[in-house]
Protein backbone atom coordinates (compact mmCIF):
# COMPACT_ATOMS: atom_id res chain seq x y z
CA UNK A 1 0.00 0.00 0.00
CA UNK A 2 1.33 3.36 -1.24
CA UNK A 3 2.64 5.77 2.02
CA UNK A 4 0.14 9.00 2.82
CA UNK A 5 1.00 12.06 4.47
CA UNK A 6 -0.71 12.08 7.85
CA UNK A 7 -2.89 14.72 9.75
CA UNK A 8 -5.37 12.85 12.27
CA UNK A 9 -4.20 10.24 14.76
CA UNK A 10 -0.25 8.71 14.76
CA UNK A 11 1.87 8.90 12.32
CA UNK A 12 3.06 4.64 11.30
CA UNK A 13 6.38 5.16 9.67
CA UNK A 14 5.80 2.15 7.59
CA UNK A 15 2.53 3.68 6.45
CA UNK A 16 3.13 7.82 6.32
CA UNK A 17 5.77 10.29 5.02
CA UNK A 18 7.16 11.43 8.38
CA UNK A 19 9.73 13.45 9.68
CA UNK A 20 12.55 11.11 10.95
CA UNK A 21 12.65 11.60 14.51
CA UNK A 22 14.56 8.46 15.74
CA UNK A 23 17.46 10.87 16.66
CA UNK A 24 14.86 12.82 18.95
CA UNK A 25 13.60 9.83 20.36
CA UNK A 26 17.47 8.39 21.71
CA UNK A 27 17.87 11.50 23.00
CA UNK A 28 14.94 11.16 25.07
CA UNK A 29 16.09 8.00 26.31
CA UNK A 30 19.80 9.12 26.93
CA UNK A 31 18.94 12.05 29.20
CA UNK A 32 15.61 11.24 30.76
CA UNK A 33 14.73 7.80 30.78
CA UNK A 34 18.04 6.29 31.38
CA UNK A 35 18.38 8.11 34.24
CA UNK A 36 15.09 7.78 35.57
CA UNK A 37 13.41 10.91 35.39
CA UNK A 38 9.98 12.03 35.51
CA UNK A 39 8.66 14.38 33.12
CA UNK A 40 6.13 16.02 31.13
CA UNK A 41 5.82 16.69 27.24
CA UNK A 42 3.03 19.39 27.16
CA UNK A 43 3.04 21.11 23.82
CA UNK A 44 0.66 22.63 21.88
CA UNK A 45 -2.19 20.92 19.98
CA UNK A 46 -1.36 18.84 16.83
CA UNK A 47 2.38 19.10 17.70
CA UNK A 48 3.35 15.21 17.21
CA UNK A 49 3.25 14.61 21.24
CA UNK A 50 1.02 10.77 20.85
CA UNK A 51 3.68 9.85 17.51
CA UNK A 52 6.62 10.95 19.37
CA UNK A 53 5.36 8.38 22.64
CA UNK A 54 4.27 5.52 20.03
CA UNK A 55 8.10 5.79 18.74
CA UNK A 56 9.32 6.03 21.82
CA UNK A 57 7.73 2.57 22.97
CA UNK A 58 8.46 1.35 20.22
CA UNK A 59 11.87 1.69 20.89
CA UNK A 60 12.05 1.01 24.86
CA UNK A 61 10.54 -1.88 24.28
CA UNK A 62 13.51 -2.98 21.75
CA UNK A 63 15.62 -1.82 24.46
CA UNK A 64 13.79 -4.20 27.21
CA UNK A 65 11.85 -1.83 28.88
CA UNK A 66 8.74 -2.86 30.21
CA UNK A 67 6.00 -0.03 28.97
CA UNK A 68 2.74 0.83 30.05
CA UNK A 69 1.50 3.01 27.73
CA UNK A 70 -2.39 4.93 28.79
CA UNK A 71 -4.49 7.46 27.56
CA UNK A 72 -6.87 9.90 29.65
CA UNK A 73 -8.16 10.84 25.95
CA UNK A 74 -11.80 8.48 26.46
CA UNK A 75 -11.37 7.76 30.49
CA UNK A 76 -13.57 10.37 31.73
CA UNK A 77 -15.73 7.48 33.99
CA UNK A 78 -12.16 7.28 35.55
CA UNK A 79 -12.33 10.34 37.45
CA UNK A 80 -15.65 10.04 39.53
CA UNK A 81 -14.00 8.16 42.24
CA UNK A 82 -10.49 7.06 43.65
CA UNK A 83 -12.24 3.76 43.23
CA UNK A 84 -13.28 3.93 39.87
CA UNK A 85 -9.57 5.64 38.73
CA UNK A 86 -7.90 3.01 40.44
CA UNK A 87 -9.80 0.29 38.83
CA UNK A 88 -9.48 1.73 35.38
CA UNK A 89 -5.68 1.94 35.57
CA UNK A 90 -5.60 -1.83 37.14
CA UNK A 91 -7.25 -2.55 33.80
CA UNK A 92 -5.49 -0.39 31.25
CA UNK A 93 -2.29 -1.80 33.00
CA UNK A 94 -3.14 -5.85 32.69
CA UNK A 95 -4.17 -5.30 28.83
CA UNK A 96 -0.47 -3.61 28.35
CA UNK A 97 1.28 -6.31 30.58
CA UNK A 98 -0.55 -9.16 28.15
CA UNK A 99 0.61 -7.54 25.26
CA UNK A 100 4.22 -7.69 26.10
CA UNK A 101 3.50 -11.23 27.39
CA UNK A 102 4.64 -10.79 30.84
CA UNK A 103 5.03 -13.99 32.85
CA UNK A 104 1.71 -15.58 34.27
CA UNK A 105 2.79 -15.28 37.82
CA UNK A 106 3.18 -11.79 37.15
CA UNK A 107 0.11 -11.21 36.00
CA UNK A 108 -1.47 -13.24 38.50
CA UNK A 109 -0.14 -11.09 41.15
CA UNK A 110 -1.64 -8.01 39.32
CA UNK A 111 -5.35 -9.24 39.17
CA UNK A 112 -5.53 -9.26 42.67
CA UNK A 113 -8.61 -7.30 43.60
CA UNK A 114 -8.68 -3.43 44.56
CA UNK A 115 -9.36 -2.27 47.99
CA UNK A 116 -12.40 -0.56 47.96
CA UNK A 117 -11.69 1.36 51.56
CA UNK A 118 -8.28 2.32 50.49
CA UNK A 119 -8.02 2.24 46.50
CA UNK A 120 -4.62 4.17 45.96
CA UNK A 121 -3.05 2.40 48.84
CA UNK A 122 -3.71 -0.55 46.82
CA UNK A 123 -2.95 0.27 43.37
CA UNK A 124 0.64 1.73 44.68
CA UNK A 125 0.97 -1.83 46.57
CA UNK A 126 0.12 -3.42 42.99
CA UNK A 127 2.80 -1.34 41.25
CA UNK A 128 5.73 -2.15 44.05
CA UNK A 129 5.20 -5.68 43.20
CA UNK A 130 5.20 -5.40 39.32
CA UNK A 131 7.94 -3.11 39.65
CA UNK A 132 9.92 -5.76 42.14
CA UNK A 133 9.05 -8.84 40.05
CA UNK A 134 8.56 -8.58 36.18
CA UNK A 135 12.33 -8.59 36.06
CA UNK A 136 12.48 -5.48 33.44
CA UNK A 137 12.46 -1.47 34.06
CA UNK A 138 8.92 -0.33 34.25
CA UNK A 139 8.47 2.74 31.94
CA UNK A 140 4.74 4.30 32.87
CA UNK A 141 3.38 6.96 29.72
CA UNK A 142 0.30 8.18 29.81
CA UNK A 143 -1.08 10.73 26.72
CA UNK A 144 -4.18 13.86 27.27
CA UNK A 145 -3.29 13.66 31.26
CA UNK A 146 -4.59 17.01 31.29
CA UNK A 147 -7.88 16.20 30.19
CA UNK A 148 -9.10 15.64 33.66
CA UNK A 149 -6.73 17.62 35.39
CA UNK A 150 -9.04 19.36 37.12
CA UNK A 151 -10.02 17.49 40.18
CA UNK A 152 -9.08 16.49 43.36
CA UNK A 153 -9.02 12.37 42.29
CA UNK A 154 -6.54 13.54 39.36
CA UNK A 155 -4.22 15.42 42.34
CA UNK A 156 -4.52 12.33 44.21
CA UNK A 157 -2.97 9.64 41.55
CA UNK A 158 -0.07 12.67 41.19
CA UNK A 159 0.28 12.58 44.65
CA UNK A 160 0.78 8.68 44.33
CA UNK A 161 3.46 9.16 41.86
CA UNK A 162 4.71 11.80 44.12
CA UNK A 163 5.02 9.38 47.16
CA UNK A 164 6.04 6.13 45.66
CA UNK A 165 8.92 7.50 43.95
CA UNK A 166 10.58 10.07 47.08
CA UNK A 167 10.45 6.63 48.67
CA UNK A 168 12.04 4.71 46.16
CA UNK A 169 14.65 7.50 46.39
CA UNK A 170 15.09 6.73 49.89
CA UNK A 171 15.38 3.16 49.44
CA UNK A 172 12.37 2.64 51.04
CA UNK A 173 9.70 1.24 47.84
CA UNK A 174 10.06 0.12 44.49
CA UNK A 175 8.13 2.03 41.87
CA UNK A 176 8.44 2.80 37.80
CA UNK A 177 11.72 3.70 36.46
CA UNK A 178 10.04 6.74 34.52
CA UNK A 179 7.09 8.57 33.95
CA UNK A 180 5.75 10.21 31.23
CA UNK A 181 3.12 12.45 31.40
CA UNK A 182 1.87 14.06 27.97
CA UNK A 183 -0.50 16.96 27.33
CA UNK A 184 -1.16 21.00 26.08
CA UNK A 185 -0.67 22.30 29.93
CA UNK A 186 2.38 22.09 32.26
CA UNK A 187 0.58 20.13 34.92
CA UNK A 188 3.30 21.18 37.02
CA UNK A 189 1.80 24.39 37.56
CA UNK A 190 -2.18 23.82 36.61
CA UNK A 191 -4.59 25.64 39.23
CA UNK A 192 -7.10 23.43 40.46
CA UNK A 193 -10.14 23.96 41.44
CA UNK A 194 -10.98 21.86 44.18
CA UNK A 195 -14.36 23.66 45.22
CA UNK A 196 -16.33 26.44 44.58
CA UNK A 197 -15.41 28.28 47.52
CA UNK A 198 -11.70 27.86 47.91
CA UNK A 199 -9.25 29.44 46.08
CA UNK A 200 -7.09 28.15 43.28
CA UNK A 201 -4.15 26.30 44.28
CA UNK A 202 -0.90 24.97 42.30
CA UNK A 203 -0.77 21.51 41.58
CA UNK A 204 2.20 20.87 44.14
CA UNK A 205 2.30 16.49 43.56
CA UNK A 206 3.70 16.55 40.56
CA UNK A 207 6.73 19.49 41.12
CA UNK A 208 9.54 16.10 41.38
CA UNK A 209 9.07 16.56 37.45
CA UNK A 210 12.39 17.93 35.73
CA UNK A 211 12.04 19.86 32.40
CA UNK A 212 11.39 18.64 28.94
CA UNK A 213 13.77 20.70 27.11
CA UNK A 214 13.72 18.47 23.43
CA UNK A 215 12.90 20.81 20.48
CA UNK A 216 9.52 18.91 18.65
CA UNK A 217 9.13 21.71 16.33
CA UNK A 218 11.03 20.63 13.13
CA UNK A 219 13.94 22.38 11.31
CA UNK A 220 14.61 22.22 7.97
CA UNK A 221 17.13 19.79 7.76
CA UNK A 222 13.64 17.50 9.74
CA UNK A 223 11.35 18.71 6.58
CA UNK A 224 14.18 17.10 4.39
CA UNK A 225 13.94 13.79 5.47
CA UNK A 226 10.23 13.52 5.06
CA UNK A 227 10.36 15.28 1.48
CA UNK A 228 13.29 13.19 0.63
CA UNK A 229 11.36 9.93 0.86
CA UNK A 230 8.20 11.45 -0.97
CA UNK A 231 10.71 12.38 -3.65
CA UNK A 232 12.72 9.24 -3.96
CA UNK A 233 8.98 7.39 -4.81
CA UNK A 234 7.49 9.61 -6.93
CA UNK A 235 10.57 11.37 -8.78
CA UNK A 236 8.78 14.63 -9.06
CA UNK A 237 11.98 16.54 -9.61
CA UNK A 238 11.47 19.32 -7.35
CA UNK A 239 14.17 20.75 -5.21
CA UNK A 240 14.21 19.10 -1.94
CA UNK A 241 16.23 21.42 -0.01
CA UNK A 242 14.44 24.14 -1.29
CA UNK A 243 10.89 23.12 -0.80
CA UNK A 244 11.80 22.41 2.91
CA UNK A 245 13.16 25.71 3.18
CA UNK A 246 9.67 27.59 2.18
CA UNK A 247 7.78 25.14 4.17
CA UNK A 248 9.45 26.23 7.54
CA UNK A 249 9.33 30.14 6.42
CA UNK A 250 5.02 29.32 6.47
CA UNK A 251 5.30 27.07 9.14
CA UNK A 252 7.97 27.40 11.61
CA UNK A 253 8.12 23.94 11.83
CA UNK A 254 4.53 23.16 13.58
CA UNK A 255 4.26 19.63 12.76
CA UNK A 256 0.39 19.51 12.13
CA UNK A 257 0.99 22.84 8.83
CA UNK A 258 3.74 20.74 7.74
CA UNK A 259 2.28 17.51 7.42
CA UNK A 260 -1.36 19.21 5.61
CA UNK A 261 0.62 21.15 3.38
CA UNK A 262 2.47 18.19 2.15
CA UNK A 263 -0.99 16.22 1.90
CA UNK A 264 -2.18 19.02 -0.10
CA UNK A 265 0.14 19.08 -2.27
CA UNK A 266 -0.04 15.62 -2.32
CA UNK A 267 -3.59 15.20 -2.76
CA UNK A 268 -5.46 18.45 -3.85
CA UNK A 269 -3.00 21.04 -5.63
CA UNK A 270 -3.55 20.46 -9.54
CA UNK A 271 -3.94 23.86 -10.84
CA UNK A 272 -0.17 24.82 -10.86
CA UNK A 273 3.12 22.97 -11.16
CA UNK A 274 2.94 21.23 -7.85
CA UNK A 275 5.82 20.53 -5.85
CA UNK A 276 7.40 24.22 -6.09
CA UNK A 277 6.81 27.61 -4.45
CA UNK A 278 3.88 28.19 -5.96
CA UNK A 279 2.42 24.92 -5.73
CA UNK A 280 3.02 26.07 -1.84
CA UNK A 281 1.25 28.87 -1.97
CA UNK A 282 -1.97 27.43 -3.59
CA UNK A 283 -1.76 24.68 -0.75
CA UNK A 284 -1.44 27.41 1.99
CA UNK A 285 -4.28 29.24 0.12
CA UNK A 286 -6.55 25.76 0.62
CA UNK A 287 -5.52 25.26 4.01
CA UNK A 288 -6.77 29.26 5.28
CA UNK A 289 -9.77 28.80 3.84
CA UNK A 290 -11.22 25.39 4.66
CA UNK A 291 -12.05 24.66 8.29
CA UNK A 292 -9.68 22.25 10.08
CA UNK A 293 -9.45 21.09 13.87
CA UNK A 294 -6.61 23.01 14.30
CA UNK A 295 -8.28 26.38 13.17
CA UNK A 296 -11.37 25.76 15.11
CA UNK A 297 -9.41 25.33 18.36
CA UNK A 298 -7.48 28.51 17.83
CA UNK A 299 -11.29 30.09 17.44
CA UNK A 300 -12.37 28.42 20.87
CA UNK A 301 -9.29 29.20 22.86
CA UNK A 302 -9.77 33.10 21.89
CA UNK A 303 -13.02 33.08 22.62
CA UNK A 304 -12.23 31.50 26.18
CA UNK A 305 -9.23 33.53 26.40
CA UNK A 306 -10.33 37.58 25.72
CA UNK A 307 -7.11 38.76 26.80
CA UNK A 308 -4.83 36.72 24.95
CA UNK A 309 -6.88 37.69 21.89
CA UNK A 310 -6.62 41.36 22.77
CA UNK A 311 -3.12 40.92 22.95
CA UNK A 312 -3.02 39.36 19.61
CA UNK A 313 -5.25 41.88 18.06
CA UNK A 314 -2.58 44.74 19.20
CA UNK A 315 0.35 42.45 17.93
CA UNK A 316 -1.19 42.86 14.59
CA UNK A 317 -3.01 45.86 13.73
CA UNK A 318 -1.60 48.21 16.35
CA UNK A 319 2.18 47.13 16.16
CA UNK A 320 2.38 47.35 19.72
CA UNK A 321 5.84 45.18 21.32
CA UNK A 322 5.13 43.38 24.19
CA UNK A 323 8.34 42.01 26.09
CA UNK A 324 8.70 37.95 25.57
CA UNK A 325 8.59 36.95 29.64
CA UNK A 326 6.82 33.38 30.44
CA UNK A 327 6.32 34.61 33.55
CA UNK A 328 3.65 36.31 32.42
CA UNK A 329 0.77 34.54 32.39
CA UNK A 330 -0.75 35.71 29.29
CA UNK A 331 2.46 35.52 27.26
CA UNK A 332 3.18 31.53 29.01
CA UNK A 333 -0.79 30.67 27.66
CA UNK A 334 -0.37 31.77 24.04
CA UNK A 335 2.72 29.79 23.87
CA UNK A 336 1.49 26.97 25.34
CA UNK A 337 -1.46 27.26 22.70
CA UNK A 338 1.51 27.44 20.21
CA UNK A 339 0.38 31.03 19.16
CA UNK A 340 3.16 32.85 20.32
CA UNK A 341 6.67 32.89 20.42
CA UNK A 342 9.89 35.03 21.44
CA UNK A 343 11.39 36.53 18.42
CA UNK A 344 14.33 38.57 19.95
CA UNK A 345 13.16 39.01 23.33
CA UNK A 346 9.80 40.36 21.68
CA UNK A 347 6.25 38.66 21.23
CA UNK A 348 5.38 37.26 18.02
CA UNK A 349 2.86 35.20 16.32
CA UNK A 350 4.78 31.78 15.76
CA UNK A 351 4.57 31.75 12.43
CA UNK A 352 2.99 33.00 9.16
CA UNK A 353 0.25 30.96 8.71
CA UNK A 354 -1.41 31.57 12.16
CA UNK A 355 -0.51 35.07 11.31
CA UNK A 356 -2.29 35.07 8.54
CA UNK A 357 -5.69 33.03 9.80
CA UNK A 358 -5.54 35.65 12.41
CA UNK A 359 -5.71 38.60 10.00
CA UNK A 360 -8.63 36.81 8.15
CA UNK A 361 -10.59 36.30 11.49
CA UNK A 362 -10.09 39.84 13.42
CA UNK A 363 -11.14 41.25 9.71
CA UNK A 364 -14.38 38.92 9.21
CA UNK A 365 -15.28 39.80 12.56
CA UNK A 366 -14.94 43.47 12.43
CA UNK A 367 -16.92 43.63 9.22
CA UNK A 368 -19.30 41.31 10.30
CA UNK A 369 -20.06 43.30 13.51
CA UNK A 370 -19.19 47.04 11.66
CA UNK A 371 -23.00 48.70 10.88
CA UNK A 372 -21.51 50.70 8.20
CA UNK A 373 -19.56 47.62 5.82
CA UNK A 374 -23.05 45.80 6.58
CA UNK A 375 -24.88 49.03 5.04
CA UNK A 376 -22.55 49.48 2.06
CA UNK A 377 -22.68 45.69 1.40
CA UNK A 378 -26.57 45.87 1.46
CA UNK A 379 -26.86 48.96 -0.72
CA UNK A 380 -24.52 47.64 -3.00
CA UNK A 381 -26.78 44.70 -3.82
CA UNK A 382 -29.23 47.07 -5.04
CA UNK A 383 -27.15 48.08 -8.07
CA UNK A 384 -24.98 45.03 -8.93
CA UNK A 385 -26.68 41.96 -10.93
CA UNK A 386 -24.69 39.08 -12.41
CA UNK A 387 -21.66 40.80 -11.47
CA UNK A 388 -22.48 44.09 -13.43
Amino acid sequence: MAKKFCTTGTCIPEKNYMVDLSNRIQQIINQYIESGQYFTINRARQYGKTTLLYLLEKELRKQDYLVLSLSFEAADEYFESLGSLAEGLSLDIEECLREQNVDEKVLEEWNHSISERFPMRSLGTKISNLCRKCGKKVVLMIDEVDKSSDNQIFLSFLGLLREKYLKCQQGKDVTFHSVILAGVYDIKTLKLKLHPQEESKYNSPRNIAVDFNIEMSFFVSDIQTMIQEYEQEHRTGMDVKEISRILYDYTSGYPYLVSKICQLLDERVSDVQVWTREGILSAVKVLLKEPNTLFDDMTKKLLDHPQLKEMLQNILFAGVDFPFKRETPIIDLGVTFGFLKDKNGIVAVSNRIFETQLYDMFLSETAVNNQMYMKVSSDRNQFIVSGM
